[in-house]
């Protein structure tokens, strides 16, 4: 066992645990690692800032800060003669339930924070929801930021032994990279090579680690008026996996458009064209169920029968990755022709993507190797079926 894992299995199931925090921390980490595949092959030390790890907890924590329904992730504790909460950021992020839960309406989901921070990373989202939200989510996103230096400097043997203290990234290390959207004054967590590898080669297996014995330290938590909660129905929780309920109207009229103009797209799995008057799906290339994102370069036009019948949830073939990569290339390519789509692109690039560069004529060619990389790896590290 590589020392990587050792240092990840001791954490989780020999660290003395207040909260789920190291836990959760063990989880993002992971799920970073996950979201920019392109940095294995630095083989460098990576800068995540604390913001990012911070969106992740929203999505863990949301299904914990129910109004009706708290579930406690640590003993309640009195400090100066004050009642604290078990979390320390329980209060905005159950502000921040509330004001999404009156803008969105309907049925509320576990896995509603997952679509939360997917809509709200980026900017041009952001800035459609109304500004009571926006300060909702930029205050739970601090408080958050805060919480998780302490399972940073207390994982492991004593103080910043698995981790250094966390610092802007302009105080870094020269030979630290970071991932996309990295700003110069971001507060981060340098995780090492020899880790983040770990985290990508044994991806699966820390996920269902850390979902496992989130589910027994919470079990054991001593919940308020009377709530019983069993290791299953917190299994439930962790795993929900939200559905693609943001239409894609502003997506498909775009493209609509585009085939008004004569453009034309290749459906990536069959091969059909696809011309204006034509059936179509937007097709998620990474599912909604596996990869909660409507991000630009993750929507392609498709036959809608494939896409709904045979495709679904599962996730192409290697062999077929590569078949299909010209026609991504091809869709990438009409949407820098399309003012509204190009800035949509090259933003949703921006914030996934770290090799992809903007400026040279091979720029959908670029995108379209990184996402068939991006599908590939996801669909390994997981084990996911494939078509």
């Amino acid at each position: 066992m590589s020392s990587g894992s050792v240092i990840i299995s001791t954490i989780l199931k020999h660290d003395n645990k207040v909260t789920s925090y190291k836990i959760a921390l063990l989880r993002a980490i992971n799920d970073v690692v996950l979201s920019f595949p392109d940095l294995r092959n630095l083989q460098c030390d990576v800068a995540v800032p604390l913001r990012v790890l911070a969106q992740f907890w929203v999505a863990y924590y949301w299904p914990f800060v129910k109004p009706s329904e708290p579930i406690l992730q640590g003993q309640r504790a009195t400090l100066k003669g004050r009642l604290r909460n078990d979390m320390l950021f329980r209060p905005q992020l159950e502000k921040l339930r509330c004001e999404w839960e009156s803008i969105v309406g309907g049925t509320s989901s576990p896995s509603d924070g997952f679509f939360l921070i997917n809509e709200l990373r980026v900017p041009r989202k952001f800035q459609t929801y109304p500004e009571s939200l926006q300060k909702a989510y930029s205050n739970t996103i601090t408080a958050i930021s805060k919480a998780i230096e302490m399972p940073v400097q207390h994982a492991g043997p004593g103080n910043w032994t698995v981790f250094a203290k966390p610092m802007k990234f302009t105080e870094l290390n020269s030979q630290v990279v970071a991932i996309p959207s990295t700003q110069a004054q971001d507060k981060c967590l340098v995780i090492k090579a020899e880790l983040w590898q770990t985290f990508q080669e044994m991806s699966l297996w820390i996920e269902a680690l850390c979902i496992h014995e989130w589910c027994l330290f919470t079990e054991k938590v001593q919940q308020e008026n009377q709530l019983q909660v069993n290791r299953g129905y917190i299994y439930q929780l962790l795993t929900d996996r939200p559905d693609n309920r943001r239409p894609l109207s502003w997506e498909r009229n775009n493209v609509d458009l585009l085939l008004m103009e004569g453009k034309e797209f290749v459906c990536p799995w069959t091969e059909k064209q696809i011309t204006s008057g034509t059936r179509y799906d937007l097709d998620h290339l990474l599912p909604i169920s596996v990869y909660p994102t409507n991000e630009l370069w993750n929507l392609v036009p498709a036959d809608p029968d494939f896409n709904s019948h045979k495709k679904r949830d599962r996730l192409p073939s290697q062999s077929r990755l590569q078949q299909a990569q010209p026609y991504f290339e091809l869709a990438y390519r009409h949407y820098s022709t399309s003012e509204s789509l190009s800035v949509a692109l090259l933003e949703d690039v921006a914030v996934r993507f770290s090799t992809v560069a903007f400026n040279t004529t091979s720029f959908s060619e670029a995108l379209s190797a990184a996402v068939v990389d991006l599908i590939d790896i996801v669909a390994s590290s997981r084990n996911l079926a494939r078509f």
